[in-house]
């Protein structure tokens, strides 16, 4: 068994092998936060809440990690080794349980908070055990120097590695089971190096734990696709033909009969029965009105199923189309069913296709236009929120021209009233001297809205439809810019860059409908 004299004979090799320990259990430790953190975010929206909590309960529980180490006056090494295999275990099945947890709307945060504060604590035992495991070949300066150093660099690569490499091409389903193997393999590393310090029992204890983690996790591993497609199909109402995470989002399409539906991050964007409605509200209202529209840009719309409208108006000599990630884009460019759906519009030589942020764009651009067409998802996060701030639709103003008209989806002025007005207070907030707001019902949405705004006066009675269309009329088109009662509000605030309201009163309205 170990104790404190022979922990005095850990050679340069033995303690080399520690060090690495440190550096993999630093990046596996940032590793699993940003699982948990960015897997509730996907679910439930408001990622500065569900970090914030991930990180406040996982420094909470690392403290109490910390707290319980002091109680470990022996085997440190036997305990350290399973700490890591425990680690290994939670840490690997983490986001499958998140999956599953969240087909049961009332266990996730449970869920959710149960696994951090498991794997916090066995962070939190991790680092004072390696520390006094190393005490006795290290100075104490020196020791607490080389373990901190090098758990922080650990964590730094793991804050490179997990948007660059990790999420893009392993997916976090995967990313959660190969952090969970490397802590299992620092576990195997140390017993393999330091089997002759421990008693044979304590070796087949630790032979057998490691094991059957390895079991679980490889096995998880290998069967990952199946059990995403089972989580899929118990998700989504229809069946799931197309499915994959881009480096933005994860894209899924489903399909019952007719019904072809798109969803980014598990939200419909749209649905091939009724996005005709949606897409006439978004453009033929403004594109009606506009004094010209010889200039057209779309910011978002990557699907092209805005283009498509566009595209029937002959006077329209350029449409760019802004969208940030080129895997909706080239999947509207090279889907059958979608290019069926927006009719080859992204391939039309008028149309410029962009792919990067929209926000940098407006920045960056020199081009004045017509009409500016926004078509982004709806603010359910402080990513999204930028776009629509003040800050952004000053942006906007800028690129506009004098006689222009821009119009942008503004959620639903039922289910979330507050933040469709609150995006009509921003674009005043930004600028725009006139703001018209106007709604129509999209069976797959319900009530849904818009708002569009411009520098100088026009009289919405002034629009008459140039253009063939299926939904949209002259009562359709009057009744739209009507409102009752119940969906008015006051007293709404402006959403900015350092204060995204739009978030807040957007989760606030959709809790009650989700």
């Amino acid at each position: 068994m170990e104790n404190n004299n022979n922990l005095r004979q850990l050679n340069s090799k033995e303690a080399g092998i520690l060090l690495i320990s440190v550096f993999i259990v630093g990046f596996c430790t940032i590793i699993y936060e940003l699982l948990i953190g960015a897997v509730s975010s996907y679910f439930l929206g408001d990622s500065i809440k569900q970090f914030s909590l991930v990180i406040g309960l996982s420094m909470t529980a690392m403290g109490i990690g910390t707290l319980i180490s002091r109680f470990i006056n022996k085997n440190l090494i036997l305990n350290f080794i399973i700490v890591e295999t425990l680690l290994a275990i939670v840490g690997g099945v983490s986001v499958p349980a998140l999956y599953f947890a969240y087909m049961l709307a009332d266990a996730y945060y449970f869920v959710m908070c149960l696994i951090i504060i498991v794997i916090g604590s066995l962070i939190g035992l991790e680092i004072p055990l390696l520390t006094r495991i190393m005490e006795k070949y290290y100075e104490l300066k020196s020791n607490i120097s080389n373990v901190l150093s090098l758990d922080y660099l650990g964590s730094f690569a793991a804050t490179l590695v997990f948007p660059f490499i990790l999420i893009p091409f392993v997916g976090i389903f995967n990313t959660s089971v190969l952090a969970g193997i490397l802590n299992l393999g620092v576990g195997i590393l140390n017993l393999a190096w330091f089997y002759k310090r421990l008693s044979l029992r304590q070796t087949r204890l630790l032979s057998a734990l490691s094991g059957i983690s390895g079991i679980v996790l490889l096995a998880l591993f290998i069967c990952s696709v199946g059990i995403t497609k089972y989580w899929e199909k118990s998700i989504y109402e229809d069946k799931v033909f197309y499915s994959k995470r881009s480096h933005y989002q994860h894209i899924v399409m489903t399909r019952h009969k007719d019904d072809l539906r798109l969803f980014l991050d598990g939200n419909v964007q749209f649905s091939s029965i009724d996005e005709y409605r949606y897409h006439e509200l978004l453009t033929h209202i403004p594109l009606s009105l506009s004094a010209h529209r010889e200039n057209v840009i779309i910011l978002g719309g990557g699907d092209g199923l805005a283009v498509r409208e566009l595209l029937k108006y002959p006077e329209i000599k350029k449409i760019t189309v802004v969208d940030l990630d080129p895997a909706i884009t080239e999947l509207a460019k090279t889907n059958p069913r979608i290019k069926d759906l927006n009719k080859n519009s992204l391939l039309n030589e008028k149309v410029n296709v962009i792919n990067t942020d929209a926000y940098k764009y407006l920045e960056e651009s020199s081009d004045i236009y017509d009409v500016i067409i926004i078509d982004f998802p709806d603010p359910n996060n402080t990513s999204l929120a930028r776009l629509y701030s003040a800050e952004f639709y000053k942006l906007v103003n800028k690129r506009l021209a004098k006689t222009g008209i821009t119009v942008t989806q503004a959620t639903s002025p039922y289910f979330s009233p507050e933040a469709f007005w609150c995006i009509k207070e921003t674009m005043k907030a930004a600028g725009f001297n006139y703001v018209y707001p106007y709604h129509g019902y999209i069976p797959s949405f319900g009530d849904w809205g818009f708002m569009m705004a411009s520098k100088i006066k026009y009289e919405v009675s002034d629009i008459k439809l140039q253009v063939e269309t299926r939904y949209l009329d002259k009562d359709t088109i009057n009744s739209s810019f009507v409102f009752p009662k119940d969906q008015l509000r006051e007293n709404i605030r402006a959403s900015r860059l350092n204060n995204p309201t739009i978030s807040e009163y957007y989760l606030k309205g959709w809790q009650y409908w989700k």
